[in-house]
């Protein structure tokens, strides 16, 4: 029923009416308002509830993943886009809540973050109420306490000139001028300071950025250097840096127990204008051994066991290899070969994906071990060769017995039947590890130092020669020992560049980046 219809016909009192006529259209407003509310609640109630549960999806994606259900790049990259995807949901349902909130919410503490590191240096914003009055008695304020929160910003790389000036000074009696030497540099009379060459080099075999991303960055500062100028200056660092790298080559030698491994990569070959395989072999120091982390990366055209020859030479020890046909020659002659458990684990990962029970029984057993290692990663070499012999000799001799009479009841040719094959075929240089405290029981340590240029790779595509390929492996040795040794890589490179100019042969060793210890 239209009330103010009905109110017309019984009275004609005009402001009544234009009163009645107000209060009706408010109540219409308000009406109205009430139920775009109820609707605009409905709507944040049912997107919490769609956020909150494609929250605790990814939450379960991010947090459930098996340690070894993706390989390690592609696992790091899966949890990145994670991280990634759950801060912004969280970030959306703040914005819901504030937006149902009559009053300002106060921000959700992150709980766990980490302080922002104490050597970097602190730049104060002070900021003052804007009266130093009470609002409410007029008195003085007293400073009780200061609430101090921290962000952390950075400045993008900075180019700058350094300017050497050298007076020139005559003597007028002897008709003679006199002037301070230029200062000895890397590159005689280049315009490349060891700064830059230290961020040509880092960036380049660190940070996997070809020469033309370099150039580019450099030009959004209106500074000019040509991809020519840049591969010039990295072929002859490299070649003034060689030094280092065969001073720590004889270092390396000196070790009971080295790691080696390789890994393919893609060479021009310009005659066919193709690309052709080629390899860097990397060796590296024991981890459970003394003296600091080295590691180097030798660039070779095939992968033939010659070059690991070739490079160990007369070196004799124990070597922690893959299966890897091409190291056989070595064992025998002096070197004795350890085998990586890893290798085995990832077989029977692969069965245990598909759903084998013997596969997942391997498993458990060989994460005894492991677990034993992770317990003993800190103990002393004694400490840790008595708990191996104790605990991790007997399981080695339970699992062997295991896979062997778990192998009687496989059908040839079956996926379970060659991963045991495989484990039994090098059982001795699998278990040998459990002799003594100081040898490893996988070859990770040097797969983890290869693992930045298999990322790399993908940026470059290839080396543009064989001796290209050996000046990276001259870089790539030096800036990864450095990062072993918890040196930060481009800092030590720019100190290293600046000194070698003038620096004797016979102090070679004070500028190699190792730690001291």
């Amino acid at each position: 029923m239209d009330l103010l219809a009905e109110l017309r016909r019984h009275t004609t009192d005009a402001p009544l009416l234009e009163t009645l006529a107000q209060l009706l259209a408010e109540r219409e407003r308000q009406a109205a308002e009430l139920a775009a509310r109820d609707e605009k609640l409905r709507h944040a109630e049912l997107k919490i509830q769609a956020l909150t549960l494609e929250l605790a999806h990814h939450k379960r994606l991010r947090f459930g993943v098996r340690s070894e259900a993706l390989a390690a790049a592609q696992r790091d990259l899966f949890q990145e886009f994670q991280a990634v995807d759950q801060a912004a949901i969280e970030a959306e349902l703040e914005q819901v809540e504030q937006s149902l909130s009559a009053t300002p919410q106060a921000r959700r503490p992150r709980a766990g973050r980490q302080p922002l590191p104490a050597h970097l240096p602190r730049i104060e914003h002070r900021h003052e109420p804007e009266s130093c009055t009470c609002g409410q008695c007029g008195q003085a304020l007293k400073l009780i306490r200061e609430d101090i929160t921290e962000q952390l910003d950075v400045e993008p790389a900075r180019f700058f000139v350094h300017r050497h000036i050298r007076p020139q000074y005559a003597c007028r009696h002897c008709q003679t001028v006199s002037a301070a030497a230029a200062p000895a540099a890397i590159i005689d009379g280049g315009v490349a300071s060891p700064g830059l060459l230290s961020w040509i080099l880092t960036g380049k075999y660190l940070d996997h950025l070809p020469l033309y991303r370099l150039e580019q960055i450099a030009a959004r500062d209106r500074v000019p250097l040509p991809r020519s100028n840049l591969a010039e200056w990295v072929g002859r660092s490299a070649v003034a840096l060689q030094p280092l790298v065969e001073r720590l080559r004889e270092r390396l030698l000196e070790r009971p127990v080295l790691h080696a491994d390789e890994t393919p990569v893609q060479q021009l070959d310009p005659g066919r204008g193709k690309t052709r395989r080629a390899y860097l072999w990397a060796y590296r120091s024991n981890s459970l051994g003394e003296g600091p982390p080295i590691v180097l990366f030798d660039y070779q055209t095939s992968r033939a066991g010659s070059h690991a020859r070739a490079f160990l030479g007369d070196w004799k020890g124990h070597l922690m290899v893959d299966d890897y046909g091409g190291y056989k020659a070595l064992f025998g002659l002096g070197v004795t070969e350890l085998g990586c458990l890893a290798h085995v684990r990832r077989k029977f990962f692969e069965l245990q994906q598909a759903g084998s029970p013997i596969a997942e029984q391997a498993l458990g057993r060989i994460a005894e071990l492991y677990a034993l290692e992770s317990q003993a990663r800190e103990w002393s070499v004694e400490a840790r060769g008595q708990l191996r012999g104790e605990q991790a000799r007997p399981r080695l001799l339970a699992l062997r017995e295991w896979l062997i009479e778990t192998r009687l009841n496989m059908a040839e040719g079956s996926g379970t039947a060659k991963a045991i094959d495989y484990s039994l075929k090098r059982w001795a240089a699998y278990s040998r590890y459990a002799d003594s405290g100081h040898l490893p029981l996988d070859n990770n340590g040097v797969e983890n130092c290869i693992r930045p240029i298999a990322i790399g790779k993908k940026n470059w595509l290839f080396a543009g020669s064989e001796r290209g390929g050996r000046h990276a492996a001259v870089i790539y040795s030096l800036l990864i020992t450095a990062r072993l040794n918890e040196l930060d890589p481009a800092a030590w490179l720019k100190d290293t560049l600046e000194k070698l100019p003038t620096w004797p042969n016979s102090r070679l060793d004070e500028l190699l980046p190792l730690r001291q210890r």
